[in-house]
């Protein structure tokens, strides 16, 4: 293990066969799909509470699944019962449950960014926008072209660029928000930084919004959401281009936090939402965390309020 993350040097981790596991509280699932919904059931029905950090239990529709997995879901009704992660809106059913689904990195980053909009009905269902970037992690630790230092430093790469397997989630969970079908326009970009999702969402506002009304609907929607913070800085005056109303990705690496900034183009009646997040973070492991905190009754925020590191 210390081969592969040297940061462990000295932990004497000990590991054994799945076969030999016995009952325990809780297990995080970090693996294939196949695999995955081959143990998730069998966890389950010894008594134990699954939090699976893949993407097999995160849609409700099994043709969707089937489609974008290329799979045969073969524990659908566990898929069914499963809920999807995101604390900030199904913190109640987390709390219930014995299957959680974590988010995916870009989804989580959508969902949060857009949600107060679709919660109160202000924007174009059918013409959500989304540019997400994302550092290299996100690529996970097989060897590929892409994540290649010489490739990507100093490089932009798009990268399934329609139809990419997060915009399922994304219009899933902003449907059952709005109430009603929902389309996202999604496309992803690797950029040269390890660790790190900065989502871009443009919508369009069904009338006019300015950026301080929007700001107020936000901050009411996650006034009980410790992890999400509203970036509500004013604007400067007297300065040839603003940027300090806006978040950085570095503000939440290595966090379970995520950042939202907006403005709003009055002329030309768009929003655009910045959302970002550490794809490992709470795009990823700490969100597993949370949810966990959540299942067993624990503080919601114990071992995850630490800061990000700036400069990353």
């Amino acid at each position: 293990m210390e081969d592969f993350h040297p940061n462990l040097l000295g932990c004497q981790l000990t590991f054994i066969s799945p076969e030999k596991m016995t009952a325990c509280d809780v297990v995080f699932m970090a693996l294939p799909t196949a695999a995955a919904l081959e143990y998730a059931p069998k966890l389950i029905s010894m008594g134990c509470k699954v939090i699976d950090l893949g993407a097999a239990f995160r849609l409700k529709k099994r043709n969707d699944w089937e489609a974008v997995y290329q799979h045969r879901h073969s524990a659908w009704k566990l898929a069914e019962t499963a809920i999807y992660g995101i604390t900030e809106l199904h913190q109640e059913k987390i709390m219930q449950t014995k299957m959680v689904a974590n988010p995916g990195c870009f989804a989580s980053a959508a969902i949060l960014g857009l949600a107060p909009l679709l919660n109160n009905k202000l924007i174009d269902l059918q013409r959500i926008i989304v540019n997400g970037l994302s550092g290299t992690a996100g690529a996970g630790a097989e060897l590929n072209r892409a994540a290649h230092h010489p490739e990507i430093n100093n490089n932009l790469i798009a990268y399934n660029v329609v139809d990419h397997r997060h915009t399922y989630e994304m219009e899933q969970e902003l449907s059952l928000l709005s109430g009603e079908n929902v389309v996202v326009h999604f496309t992803p970009t690797y950029v040269p930084i390890s660790r790190g999702i900065l989502n871009i969402c443009h919508v369009f506002p069904q009338s006019k919004v300015t950026r301080d009304q929007l700001l107020e609907i936000y901050q009411l929607f996650y006034d009980a959401s410790p992890f999400v913070k509203i970036i509500d800085t004013p604007y400067e005056e007297n300065v040839s281009w603003q940027y300090r109303s806006y978040p950085w990705v570095s503000s939440v690496a290595g966090t379970n936090y995520c950042y939202i900034g907006l403005d709003v183009d009055e002329k030309r009646n768009r929003i655009v939402v910045f959302s970002v997040l550490d794809s490992l973070g709470k795009g990823g492991a700490q969100v597993g965390i949370e949810n966990m905190n959540l299942m067993f009754g624990f503080d919601r925020t114990s071992g995850l309020t630490a800061l990000g590191r700036h400069p990353a």
